[in-house]
């Protein structure tokens, strides 16, 4: 019987540390869509510890945000809406960022394969670690899932700390690994104007994306404004203003180069 799990912070953004044993498993919201894999429930977790300049979910950063579901929960509200899947519809978990909840996800995803639903975690990579115990939780976590959406934000490792506040080594490192076990990997690329849209990074992002031997596709997501309201909602203030979306040379340039 699933436990419903009590809301705790267990992100320690000032100094980037995660506390992996314990989680809270608190879902932002949900929505319907649909890509080419068939339609999708997503479901939206609470916590990150990026603070990526170009976000539209800053709403989802605050791990205490949001409504505390048990696997048993979303599993059931999910199955009423099957007849809507298709035969390769199911679930994604997206946020925020859904590893920093890994325990609840594999409770989630194991309960989803019982019922042959189609699995999803759509992810920055940022909380992946080799060091135990999160680890084996995210081995045994990939033993449920059918594909993963990987964020690659920017491939110069001292861009990304500007870009996103994190490293992005251990997302690279990521990325390695779900080649190295033939995971299923959607590579999407934020494209941002003044920031990852220069051709240097971009050639050096199609080098790396070469070497993996699962990237099923690569999608270029052009930055947008559409999230810059939410920061001042917040009280905040937003990084990239007055920054205009790429143009569509600019866009078209990208996935030529990355290979789209």
């Amino acid at each position: 019987m699933s436990q419903r799990n009590v809301i705790r912070n267990v992100i320690k953004t000032e100094k980037k540390e995660q506390n992996y044993d314990k989680g809270i498993y608190s879902f932002f919201g949900k929505f319907w869509f649909r890509r080419w894999t068939g339609c999708k429930i997503c479901d939206l977790t609470s916590g990150c510890a990026m603070r990526c300049q170009f976000c539209h979910n800053p709403d989802t950063w605050n791990m205490q945000s949001g409504t505390p579901y048990t696997a048993d929960e979303l599993i059931a509200k999910a199955l009423k809406y099957r007849s809507y899947w298709g035969s390769e519809g199911g679930i994604t978990v997206s946020g925020g960022e859904p590893l920093l909840q890994i325990d609840f996800l594999l409770e989630l995803f194991e309960k989803a394969k019982e019922k042959g639903i189609h699995t999803v975690i759509d992810t920055s990579g940022q909380p992946f670690t080799k060091q135990e115990p999160f680890f084996s939780k995210f081995q045994k976590l990939m033993e449920y899932t059918d594909l993963i959406l990987l964020d690659l934000k920017q491939i110069d490792e001292e861009q990304h700390q500007i870009l996103t506040g994190c490293t992005g080594k251990n997302i690279l490192e990521l990325a390695q690994y779900l080649s190295e076990i033939h995971k299923p990997v959607w590579i999407r690329h934020v494209l941002v104007p003044g920031g990852s849209d220069k051709d240097e990074y971009l050639d050096r992002l199609s080098t790396f994306i070469k070497t993996l031997k699962n990237v099923e596709r690569v999608e270029v997501l052009p930055y947008h404004t559409l999230g810059e309201y939410k920061w001042k909602e917040l009280g905040m203030e937003y990084p990239l203003a007055g920054v205009e979306p790429p143009t569509k040379e600019r866009v078209e340039n990208a996935k030529r180069r990355l290979g789209c």
